[in-house]
């Protein structure tokens, strides 16, 4: 049997004294070790049962990631309840109920930056009988109680019924529900992912077999404690080796938590860390800038050393081979005199970046590969608890999601479920232990989603002769011309977005249509910086034409007299695009926590657009409605 309480005892056995969280208090980080949080976590377990928890109680988790986040999920799952961790992103009063009350939660634990929330919608909560607010805030409501409060229960419990608490933790078994994990929502009402200590703990060890966590490592948790990717790869696959997680110092806003990460980078000095793409490009960018202020000599340095690393590195698989001795000195005396350097602005520790979320773009790969920082994508989804596949030190493709974890069994099937051979393409299908129990309350999206214990990702993908998984993107987020002919959108939308400084965001849109077309988020400060070099303002519309000219030029540089004219097949160019003037984001529901565009939610609202693009005026660049939008940028 192997419950998350069964990994957490071995590994304080193991490594009692070793530090587990770290957490800055003070301006310091402040460590915890193993025995110390274990002795937390008892005193709240304890606490929860004696407030009247019973086993399969759900208990949300509202909070910043800290100590106490973690000290809460082990307390809830040692006392026999189920977590079910909510996103600090959801703004939306009617997302964060629906996920309250369809989990059917008696209590909350929340931390003071969320409590407005909950204090919002409690007379609301039909389950809800306690309110458990992590910080010493003056509380408002008859149902809410102190983090410190819980803790003094606890002390009593553990004084007067020590083998009672005993008796129920170790009740638990690998079975028994661990998490409520809810989907995005990106289409329907959002779904209950039901994962159990099982399902964790046989995904950490798969995690594991594809890359090690040495003892002596520390990680920043940068990415939402909620997040399956960060759950599993980060608290549970750091604590079965006896290794460090450090959270993020939190800011009075996000804005100024965000601040604070290149700062914790420094302090923390990681030796992993996860990313999704958003934050990738957000590192890059950062390093580019600080290369850039140092002036044009050392920006000619550092492009020439990426040339020669990029030359010598390949795809990662043929790293070194051919006749590279010259590239292969070159390279180690650049990364002495510049990419050493700014490894120091990661902490000087850093290995690897774990990539996760959404498909990273393959320049993105090759630049951090050559910094020796290299960011291994990987690939998962909730519902398998997450991790299927991952790029690592022992082996590695750029461009791929890399190799399966192991005691996984994968096919690409078709779309009557007929497996394919390799280099075929079709659905990705899984089984395995970390395969979630199914969707709570939801027969129907659990029978289409589990057949016979396998799980039907909804990803298109296939295998190659090496063996690495090649992920190509969402079935709905396909484009399907009219003639049945399917090609995943995100490729071409990243190399968009990374290739030009006038576009900040796209998508790709084709539903059995003639044509593809693109709704363009331009770079305002890129746009108007260009028109005033060429003395034109967006007040005219001479100002307005150039500037949609911009952006069709930036569009045909991937057709055939362009400067990228084999990226991606002539077909599925866009054939036309709409200028909108709001950006995609979290606050208006277009993208969702792990920065991936919701396609439906954008669709659905630009839907008259979209149509209009299909018309004989739409397709002609020129078009009224992006004169309008050009001009209130």
């Amino acid at each position: 049997m192997k419950t998350i309480i069964n990994l957490f005892e071995e590994s304080v056995n193991k490594f009692s004294n070793n530090t587990y969280l770290l957490e800055k208090i003070n301006d310091k980080y402040e460590p915890a070790t193993y025995i110390k949080v274990r002795e937390q976590v008892y005193i709240f377990a304890a606490g929860l049962i004696a407030l009247g928890i019973k086993k399969g109680d759900r208990i949300a988790l509202l909070s910043e990631g800290r100590n106490a986040w973690v000290i809460s999920e082990l307390g809830i799952l040692y006392a026999g309840g189920v977590n079910v961790p909510l996103s600090v992103k959801l703004d939306e009063l009617s997302e964060l109920m629906f996920r309250i009350e369809h989990s059917e939660t008696k209590y909350i634990i929340v931390s003071k930056n969320h409590i407005h929330k909950i204090r919002k919608l409690i007379n609301q909560l039909t389950n809800v009988e306690k309110v458990i607010v992590l910080d010493d805030i003056n509380l408002e409501n008859v149902k809410e109680i102190h983090f410190s409060e819980i803790n003094k229960y606890g002390n009593e419990y553990l004084t007067n019924n020590r083998t009672s608490f005993d008796e129920r933790w170790q009740s638990v078994n690998e079975n028994d529900y661990a998490n409520i994990c809810y989907t995005s929502g990106t289409t329907a009402d959002p779904k209950g992912i039901i994962l159990s200590h099982r399902n964790y703990t046989a995904n950490v060890e798969q995690a594991c077999s594809l890359m090690k966590i040495e003892e002596h490592f520390r990680t920043l948790l940068i990415l939402p404690w909620d997040h399956s990717f960060a759950h599993t790869a980060g608290i549970y696959a750091f604590m079965a080796y006896g290794a460090s997680i450090a959270s993020i110092q939190v800011g009075n806003t996000p804005t100024e938590t965000i601040k604070n990460i290149p700062i914790n980078i420094k302090e923390v000095k990681p030796y992993v860390l996860m990313s999704v793409p958003a934050l990738a490009k957000n590192f890059k960018k950062n390093i580019e800038n600080g290369i850039k202020a140092k002036g044009p000599k050392v920006e000619k340095l550092f492009n020439k050393a990426l040339k020669v690393a990029y030359k010598y590195n390949g795809d990662g698989w043929s790293k070194g081979k051919g006749f590279q001795l010259f590239n292969k000195i070159m390279y180690a005396i650049y990364d002495k005199i510049i990419f050493s350097k700014i490894r120091e602005g990661f902490g000087g520790n850093l290995q690897f970046f774990i990539g996760g979320g959404a498909l990273l773009d393959i320049e993105l790969q090759r630049f951090f590969y050559a910094l020796k920082m290299p960011m291994f994508q990987g690939y998962g989804l909730s519902e398998a608890a997450p991790i299927i596949s991952a790029n690592s030190m022992k082996k590695h493709k750029m461009g791929t999601s890399g190799f399966l974890v192991k005691n996984l069994e994968l096919k690409i099937c078709d779309e009557k479920g007929n497996s394919l051979p390799i280099g075929q393409k079709g659905e990705i299908v899984v089984k395995g232990e970390n395969v979630m129990f199914g969707y709570w309350k939801n027969e129907k999206a659990t029978s289409e989603t589990l057949k016979n214990g396998w799980l039907y990702t909804g990803d298109m993908g296939y295998l190659d002769i090496d063996g690495f998984l090649y992920v190509l993107g969402r079935f709905k987020s396909l484009l399907i011309s009219n003639d049945g002919e399917k090609y995943s959108p995100e490729g071409i939308e990243e190399a968009i977005v990374e290739n030009s400084k006038f576009i900040a965001q796209c998508m790709l849109y084709n539903n059995q249509n003639q044509y593809t077309v693109v709704l363009i988020v331009p770079n305002k400060t890129a746009i108007i910086s260009e028109l005033e070099k060429n003395n034109l303002s967006l007040k005219n519309i001479d100002g307005q034409k150039f500037a949609i000219n911009i952006i069709h030029k930036e569009l045909d540089e991937y057709k055939n007299e362009g400067k990228y004219p084999d990226m991606f097949p002539q077909r599925w160019l866009p054939a036309t695009f709409a200028i909108i003037n709001e950006p995609f984001t979290e606050e208006n529901h277009f993208m969702n926590s792990t920065l991936k565009m919701v396609r439906g939610k954008i669709t659905e609202h630009y839907k008259g657009i979209i149509e209009f693009l299909y018309t004989s005026d739409g397709k002609k660049i020129n078009n009224e409605q992006n004169y309008n939008n050009i001009n209130i940028l």
